[in-house]
């Protein structure tokens, strides 16, 4: 079961009561408007509705007192009391804290990164990979069962042109001018036999490098072997000695060309076809895609596609991100040193490391450009945030490992400190933040809520000792319970949480 004690406050004030933090702990530990929310369908003044609900919450053990505050909201102030019970609910929980919350538990597939074998991954693979590994590790922690899955092109005009490359440059000759090139060329041409599979393997190393393990990998030749049996349910037409799918008739922006005029030959849009039927026959709750920016239209078309063959579109799901620009030296930089219009995935991990890889590629929303400064993300001082709050953990891994067998208690032998309110209420918001970016789609969040963690920390211990005071048990309880958030928030995002730095 969740633990989740700022929720449970919450619901055993109603079901439409939601409390949050005020801005100034002088309006109290939670407040909520919901008097201000009900009002109008109860036919009731704000204010005399929430007068009802500071006078039940009044009556709740932990809760010293209540005011009713501006048109109507209630404002909570609660005793040391039921921050210890708190406290001591967070640590029954471990590592478990803030996490269980799916009332029906699904099976979720996560397709991410599907770049064709042609070439090494660069840096917009890595923020595809680093976003969907985000969400799939959110779904995860949530309670459901989620498989990752690769999805690769291995036959076809591209993968043709890639072969004949490294065939061109075993023979000593520049690939064809509508090839590939660069060093990674000249080195598969250096392997004896087909490029593809050693073209994998290092794609495959790459992300297990990059802290993302893939459960499947799937081949459009071997899917597209299904596209004889699927066409005949879809909703087709020939024109132009092309067979077109009326996906505009299912909430597509178009008709799509399933099969080309000539040769009959299928397009991409057949594969994806029967890529979606292979995915929900697989039994899969939902499937979720994860796509750059300029496959906007390949939402409705999914969506389009489930319909025509009968199955429910709300189990199909498009999640988009936008580009990655590198500055280095406040400068856009390309940084590769073996081509010069992209970034590798490797060659970016050189430079910065895998930590403040992950960490920036999930730090901003999925519709925004991350403008990523390079000299920054490689800087290890306080400066750079995903430094800033691993040391918060290290630190308290150090409190922990000094403190060695001390009692560790979450009952506190005197009056809590401010800065241990605010500490211990930042702690408890993790469910609610895990809860919203699981259900958006937005691990952004989770370093935004792990910065603010850190900085709570870093004030309560410059402001109290920890060993050796009179509240050690305590505030060893609470370093022990910030040590499990913040580690909880750095892997939501494949990030290391060291013990030492």
């Amino acid at each position: 079961m969740a633990v989740d004690p700022v929720k449970d406050l919450a619901d055993s004030l109603g079901p439409d009561v939601e409390l949050e933090r005020p801005s100034d702990a002088a309006h109290g530990d939670f407040a909520t408007n919901a008097a201000l929310k009900l009002a109008g369908a109860r036919r009731r003044p704000p204010r005399e509705l929430a007068a009802e609900l500071a006078g039940q919450a009044a009556a709740l053990p932990g809760v010293e007192r209540t005011e009713v505050a501006g048109p109507g909201f209630v404002n909570l102030f609660l005793a040391d009391a039921w921050y210890a019970d708190a406290l001591a609910a967070v640590l029954a929980a471990g590592d478990a804290f803030g996490g269980g919350f799916a009332a029906h538990p699904h099976r979720i597939q996560v397709e991410m990164v599907s770049a064709n074998p042609t070439g090494p991954l660069h840096v917009a693979h890595a923020r595809n990979g680093a976003y969907g590994d985000s969400v799939a590790r959110l779904l995860e922690f949530a309670g459901h069962e989620v498989e990752r899955e690769y999805y690769y092109n291995d036959a076809g005009g591209q993968m043709d042109r890639f072969r004949a490359s490294v065939e061109a440059a075993r023979r000593g000759e520049e690939p064809p001018e509508d090839g590939y090139h660069g060093e990674y060329i000249r080195a598969l041409a250096a392997e004896p036999g087909d490029p593809v599979p050693e073209m994998l393997r290092r794609i495959e190393a790459s992300l297990e490098r990059f802290r993302i393990h893939f459960d499947t990998w799937a081949r459009q030749s071997v899917v597209e072997q299904r596209l004889p049996e699927l066409l005949p349910r879809l909703d087709a037409y020939e024109k132009d000695g092309a067979l077109w799918a009326s996906s505009s008739a299912y909430g597509d922006d178009e008709d799509r060309v399933l099969l080309r005029s000539g040769e009959r030959t299928p397009t991409y849009r057949a594969a994806d076809v029967v890529y979606l039927a292979d995915k929900l026959d697989r039994g899969f709750d939902k499937a979720i895609y994860v796509l750059g920016a300029d496959h906007h239209g390949t939402r409705n078309w999914y969506a389009a596609v489930a319909r025509m063959l009968g199955y429910d579109p709300a189990r199909v799901e498009v999640l988009l991100y936008q580009l990655v620009h590198l500055t280095k030296g406040g400068e856009l930089t390309k940084m590769s040193k073996r081509r010069g219009d992209v970034v590798f995935l490797d060659d970016f991990l050189d430079e910065i490391g895998v930590d403040a890889a992950r960490w920036y590629l999930v730090n901003r929303g999925p519709d925004q450009t991350i403008e990523l400064d390079v000299d920054l993300a490689a800087e290890r001082s306080q400066k750079n945030p995903v430094y800033y709050v691993q040391y918060a953990h290290a630190r308290i891994a150090g409190i922990l490992r000094n403190a060695g067998d001390a009692e560790v208690a979450a009952v506190p032998a005197g009056p809590l400190a401010a800065e241990e309110r605010e500490l211990l209420k930042r702690l408890l918001e993790l469910p609610g933040v895990v809860r919203e970016a699981t259900e958006h789609r937005a691990p952004q969040a989770i370093p935004a809520y792990a910065i603010r963690v850190a900085d709570d920390f870093h004030r309560f211990y410059h402001e109290h000792r920890v060993l050796e005071s009179e509240q050690q048990a305590f505030r060893l309880a609470l370093c022990r319970a910030t040590r499990t958030v913040i580690a909880r928030c750095l892997q939501l995002v494949g990030v290391d949480a060291p013990e030492r730095m």
